[in-house]
């Protein structure tokens, strides 16, 4: 009986195929892992952003508030100019996509209302802006625990 010699790449055939099934195996669990933790910090940086937004129109909206309050109060409280920039202002505010954050023109939208606010404060010589919340808020120590 001849018996041929056993070839080498048969002999290390099985090992490079548990190589291999360890490596798609990892791959898959990394995958599947990143793609969870994806998922919750997609989560989390969505609702930090939603959170800004809403904060920064609300912002926006009190002083609205206050400047139509004070146009019921007195009519000539302002120019015609900074009323129509105010109801302008009401309308880019009220227009806002709060249910469709993935439209492509949330973000003109905003730099249209930080505009009109800018120009209304301008005509009216004060100096009001929003800089976000304020660094010493309590909601800033629950996050630090």
């Amino acid at each position: 009986m001849d018996q041929q010699p056993q070839n080498d790449a048969d002999f290390l055939e099985p090992s490079v195929l548990l190589d291999e099934t360890h490596y798609q195996e990892g791959y898959k669990n990394g995958y599947d892992d990143g793609l969870s933790s994806g998922k919750e910090e997609g989560r989390q940086v969505g609702l930090k952003m939603g959170f800004q937004v809403g904060e920064e129109l609300g912002f926006y909206q009190g002083c609205l508030y206050v400047w139509m309050s004070a146009t019921r109060i007195d009519q000539n409280a302002f120019s015609a100019r900074v009323r129509k920039n105010i109801e302008q202002l009401a309308a880019l505010v009220s227009n806002y996509p709060l249910s469709d954050p993935e439209n492509e023109q949330v973000q003109d939208v905003m730099e249209k209302i930080r505009l009109k606010f800018r120009a209304i404060t301008a005509s009216l010589g004060v100096r009001l802006e929003y800089e976000g919340r304020p660094a010493s808020s309590k909601q800033d120590d629950v996050e630090d625990l």
